[in-house]
């Protein structure tokens, strides 16, 4: 088996690189002939780490977000960058602002890569030329923001190993978990986008509903599951372990809602629910 990657190759929002050794950790109580299925695969590096561990193991990848297309353009994606890399040279202090003629050369140079290549990994070129941790995957969108010189010195280095023995498939995760959920001695990697956190790069649309309802696939299975502490969902689910008789109180209620706006691009819903009981 080849070497094991601490960080995914290419910058991924929320990739697990913080947790790799006490990951390790967990997955060194399993067997070594477990199944480990990789809901939320996300950049791999779950998946990667599982299949380094654990040799003798399956492990399954949902790649839903295409990674491995990525990773396929690597060459390609070091070519643009060293192409943005010539165009700001020494014009622009590290980390500055690129403003005026520099800006429209950058975004005729990706334009061009679009038409004549058809293909251009915003993701990756976001962390090159935006401001760290923020992604826009069209030049319509990154038009709208600054541009900052934070353009990498080096290339990515090629990865053709990274995903090497895993099981590879694309779709939903509920899909993908009715395949394995009757598996013996199945492992669920559980990392979904985490509620009240952005989720724009990522190729599906989340509601709070969408969130409580992969909590489905932990019960009665053995997991590895992942949240942060923006979500409350631990929060909210040990009160509703302690109000169990509750039910939903907004059943046959009334919603109204009203749309409200704070700024040119950001707005969002004020809701009123109301119910009068039977007297």
């Amino acid at each position: 088996m080849s070497r094991m990657y601490k960080s995914a190759p290419l910058p991924f929002v929320g990739q697990k690189r913080m947790f790799v050794k006490e990951f390790i950790k967990v997955l060194s109580q399993f067997p070594a002939d477990t199944v480990f299925v990789d809901l939320f695969g996300g950049s791999g590096l779950l998946s990667h780490i599982a299949k380094r561990t654990k040799p003798e193991s399956t492990v399954v990848y949902n790649d839903f977000d295409n990674y491995r297309c990525r990773l396929q353009h690597i060459p390609q994606t070091n070519r643009l960058i060293a192409d943005l890399r010539d165009i700001v040279a020494d014009k622009v202090p590290r980390n500055k602002p690129i403003t005026g003629e520099l800006r429209k050369r950058i975004f005729a140079r990706i334009e061009q890569e679009e038409r004549v290549v058809g293909y251009v990994d915003f993701i990756t070129l976001s962390s090159s030329i935006m401001f760290s941790m923020k992604y826009k995957l069209s030049v319509p969108e990154m038009r709208k923001e600054t541009l900052y010189n934070s353009i990498r010195k080096s290339d990515y280095p090629t990865c053709p190993d990274y995903l090497d023995g895993l099981e590879i498939t694309s779709c939903d995760y509920k899909e993908l978990f009715n395949q394995h959920k009757d598996t013996p001695s199945v492992v669920f990697l559980v990392d979904p986008p985490y509620l009240s956190t952005e989720v724009g790069t990522y190729n599906m649309y989340w509601k709070m509903a969408d969130y409580l309802d992969v909590l489905n696939v932990l019960a009665g299975h053995s997991f590895v599951y992942f949240t942060s502490n923006k979500s409350s969902i631990l929060e909210l689910c040990e009160w509703l372990g302690r109000n169990r008789s509750l039910g939903n109180p907004f059943e046959n209620a009334v919603k109204v809602e009203f749309n409200a706006h704070m700024n040119y691009n950001a707005s969002y819903t004020d809701m009123m629910l109301f119910k009068k009981e039977a007297v």
